[in-house]
Formats: C-alpha cells, sequence, structure tokens
C-alpha cells in the first residue's frame, strides 16, 4: 500500500496552483504613476529650412589652434513670426548644443583654405548660454553639400539686410510722422492759449 504522504506534494502543488489562478477580487494600484511628459526642442515654431550632417569646428584663440566642437546635424530654421534665421547645430549621440547664433546682415562664409569642403564665419554665438564672438568651421561630408550651406546662408544674410533696411525705413517713417504730429499739436495748443488769453481792460487802454 503506498504511502499517502508521497502524495501530499503533489496535492499541495495543485492546490497552491489554484490559489494563484483564484479571483480574490482585490486591486492592485501602482506603487508610481508615470505621466506623460512633453519634451520641447525649443524649435517648434520654426520651421527647417536646412538639415545636414556636418562636424564642426571653433577656433582656440588662447591655444591659437583649431578644435573640433562636434558631429551632428547642423539645421538653419526660419521663425515663424519673427522671420528671423538662426543657425543650430546639435552633436549626434548627448544632442548637446554646439552652436547656436541668428544669421544676420553681417555674417560672412568663406571657403576654409586647402578645403573646398569646409566653411569658416565668425558669429556672436549663444551655445554655452552666454554671447560669444566665435569664429567657426564646419566641414561636410561633399563638396555639393559645402556650396548648398553656403549659399543658403549667403542668400539668407543678404535677405535679413534687406529687412533691416526695411525696418530701418519704418522706423524713420514713423519718426517723420510722430514729429510732424507733434509739431501740429504744438501749433494748435499755442493758438487756443492766444484765442483764450484774457483781453486787456478798457480802462488800461484808455490810461
Amino acid at each position: 500500500m503506498a504511502d499517502p504522504a508521497e502524495h501530499r506534494p503533489a496535492e499541495e502543488e495543485e492546490a497552491a496552483a489554484a490559489g494563484e489562478d483564484e479571483d480574490t477580487g482585490a486591486q492592485v494600484a501602482p506603487i508610481v504613476k508615470l505621466e506623460e511628459v512633453a519634451v520641447t526642442t525649443g524649435e517648434e515654431d520654426e520651421d527647417v529650412l536646412l538639415d545636414m550632417k556636418a562636424k564642426l569646428y571653433r577656433f582656440d584663440k588662447e591655444g591659437n589652434q583649431w578644435k573640433e566642437r562636434g558631429t551632428g546635424t547642423v539645421k538653419l530654421l526660419k521663425h515663424k513670426e519673427t522671420r528671423k534665421v538662426r543657425l543650430v547645430m546639435r552633436q549626434a549621440k548627448t544632442l548637446k548644443i554646439c552652436a547656436n547664433h541668428l544669421v544676420v546682415a553681417t555674417t560672412k562664409m568663406q571657403e576654409h583654405a586647402g578645403s573646398d569642403k569646409s566653411c569658416v564665419w565668425h558669429a556672436l554665438d549663444f551655445a554655452d548660454g552666454e554671447l560669444k564672438e566665435e569664429m567657426f568651421a564646419i566641414r561636410f561630408g561633399s563638396v555639393e553639400n559645402c556650396k548648398k550651406f553656403k549659399d543658403i546662408v549667403e542668400e539668407i544674410a543678404e535677405q535679413q539686410g534687406k529687412n533691416e533696411d526695411k525696418e530701418n525705413e519704418e522706423v524713420s517713417s514713423a519718426a517723420g510722422l510722430v514729429e510732424k504730429l507733434t509739431v501740429t499739436e504744438t501749433n494748435k495748443e499755442e493758438n487756443v492759449e492766444k484765442k483764450d488769453a484774457p483781453a486787456a481792460d478798457d480802462k488800461d487802454v484808455k490810461e
């Protein structure tokens, strides 16, 4: 006759399995509730005019040499409202900003001596959180990409120059209009003052 003890493990396993499958009706809430976080890049209000892979260098004045700033994607972004264009470049893996400045009328692109795949330019850069005058060099994978980058930047700089001239004309025109209105108002006030001035008494006149 078989010992009942031999069957106990199997019976206990079945009971344990039944216990696992049994619905107790208890609801277990997650300990930590993760909420969806909106990630912003600061580029939401801008249109992309150019997006290319490149390697960026910064000229170190103290060491008198070029230092690599990072390899990644360089973009030209045009703001939808202000219409201003900025150059932004982020490192490929870390997405750290290595260049961030406006393309202005004085932005001039020059070919790097000895390399037709590279461009050199000066800019007031804000990549490190403060405005600093920097000299950059950027290298592309092909001559065509370098030429395209150079042409687009120069075209934007020229357009920004025209916009600045137009704004200056509008400011001058507005200033002239304000000055004209001010003179007109002054003349009106003077006329009113003369009209309202008290007349001399007849007695004083006779005396």
